[in-house]
């Protein structure tokens, strides 16, 4: 067993105030950068700024940009927050950042948005935090195995459970398009409702009244979290903007912290890592868009949604590298039969992000004191600190180059295997991905089968145990697991 290294209590502090997606359809938050803060007297001397609609605030006789509800984006609240909001206080704050978030996207909302402010253990015990439904065992099944996979779960461990502990402790607070408001979620006493958390979910409000949130929910690890790469991103990007104004051109009331704290506890890093993806590469993809074509380039990404991780990663790949559409052809024996969860594809595509979160596990997890990638390759740092606003680098030499995959999960009498097939730019990305990924093997215990062409067993005390048969040909790589050596080409004969 290894000390977990520095790194990841830097991490940990940094990240304590971000949460993560849980669920497909934009229900996610995250925390961001701490803003410029108050002035410490309260929201109530705030002027009009140079740019004001002709210094003149009273009301419009139509809804315009920048005004909503009562109140335009620069105008002064009467509200201190000191002693939290009461209901017209909320009011008044929440159509003002709406006047605001309009304001710095340009865009109108249709309606007003309700915000309720929650405490954590009120969250806890809703079906948001619990997952909202029994999940049926073929599900699991195939979750479980996908993230045993990614060298992120070991089989002993339910996936959703260890998923939704690392949602409930750092979720900041919601938007839901079914229900059309907003959840924040408190850890004071008294309930607060932090700026940044606010002004994140509404940019969620806004972009469902504009483009429908709830319309054509990816299928895929891959697919979700391209598709919330756009809209995490672009909520952290509008953020970031309206956090820029606070204390330059306008006074920002603040009931809770800019960012907020999140609830602690013991967070899993890897599976942290790849639900972290959206937030921490969605911003630049957005940001590369907008310099290219302003607000009408990220409007029409709504139209044309990413296909891939790897074109957030890589923004000048959307639109110009395809995936490649994989198959993966059953060639099971012996009882082994393909698992097929009910109303979701039999398959899985976990993308450039999930490879990547994948090794950077590695620099986390106390299995031993290897590691297959170094700190400085996946952890963007700024001096001895890490980069609070893109703390991971998922771009790394062994997944880049990435064009596509497909797994398939199978089962047999209570134990699973899978093919995983990866497709790659060229024979030498995938010379190269197969490098790393043996490391991979040998450090989660794994070691080659004498008299087997590309099978490696790992030892039994690893979270991982299991068979592995690795091969490779032209630009694709096929990985086929099952529980012992013997049993992997019941799982899929050799072609």
């Amino acid at each position: 067993m290894r000390p977990r290294a520095a790194a990841l209590c830097v991490i940990l502090v940094v990240l304590a105030g971000c949460s993560v997606p849980f669920s497909i359809g934009g229900e996610g938050t995250t925390g961001g950068p701490n803003g410029s803060g108050t002035n410490g007297a309260g929201d109530a001397g705030a002027t009009a700024t140079p740019d004001a609609p002709a210094q003149n605030l009273a009301d419009p006789a139509d809804d315009v940009l920048g005004w909503e509800g009562g109140y335009w984006y620069n105008e002064s609240i009467p509200v201190t927050g000191t002693d939290g909001l009461n209901a017209s206080e909320q009011s008044a704050l929440v159509n003002r950042t709406m006047a605001r978030i309009e304001r710095v996207r340009g865009l109108e909302f249709e309606s007003t948005v309700p915000v309720e402010v929650i405490s954590r253990e009120e969250f806890q015990g809703s079906p948001n935090a619990t997952g909202g439904g029994a999940r049926s065992p073929a599900f699991r099944t195939f979750d479980n195995a996908k993230f045993e996979a990614l060298f992120l779960i070991g089989e002993n461990n339910d996936s959703l459970a260890v998923q939704q502990s690392n949602s409930n402790q750092n979720v900041l607070g919601y938007y839901s398009p079914r229900n059309d408001s907003i959840v924040v979620v408190s850890d004071s006493e008294t309930p607060k409702l932090g700026r940044s958390t606010l002004a994140h979910e509404l940019v969620h409000a806004l972009q469902d009244q504009q483009f429908n949130l709830s319309q054509g929910a990816p299928p895929t690890r891959d697919g979700y979290n391209a598709r919330n790469g756009l809209v995490e991103g672009e909520a952290r990007y509008v953020e970031r903007r309206y956090e820029s104004n606070c204390g330059g051109q306008w006074r920002c009331l603040d009931v809770g912290g800019a960012g907020g704290s999140g609830g602690g506890g013991d967070l899993h890093l890897g599976v942290y890592a790849l639900e972290y993806f959206p937030y921490a590469d969605g911003p630049a993809f957005v940001d590369a868009v907008y310099d290219r074509a302003g607000w009408q380039g990220v409007n029409d990404l709504y139209e044309d949604i990413p296909a891939s991780s790897e074109q957030i990663i890589h923004p000048e790949k959307y639109g110009n590298d395809t995936p490649t559409n994989l198959t993966v052809r059953d060639r099971t024996a012996s009882g082994w039969e393909r698992v097929r969860p009910n109303g979701r594809p039999d398959y899985a595509t976990l993308g450039q992000s999930g490879l990547s979160a994948m090794f950077g596990y590695t620099i986390y997890d106390d299995y031993n004191r290897s590691s297959v990638v170094r700190p400085d390759e996946f952890i963007n740092s700024e001096g001895r600190s890490v980069n609070q606003t893109d703390p991971f680098d998922y771009a790394l030499a062994y997944t880049d180059g990435w064009d596509g995959d497909r797994m398939a999960v199978y089962e047999n009498d209570g134990k699973t295997g899978y093919v995983w097939k990866l497709a790659w730019d060229s024979p030498e990305e995938a010379r190269e991905f197969v490098r790393g990924y043996r490391q991979l093997l040998s450090h989660w215990g794994g070691e080659r089968v004498l008299g087997r062409q590309g099978v490696w067993e790992i030892e039994r005390s690893s979270p991982f145990t299991d068979a592995f048969r690795v091969s490779r040909s032209g630009d694709t790589v096929t990985v086929v697991n099952a529980p012992q050596p013997s049993a992997l080409d019941a799982v899929h004969a050799r072609g």
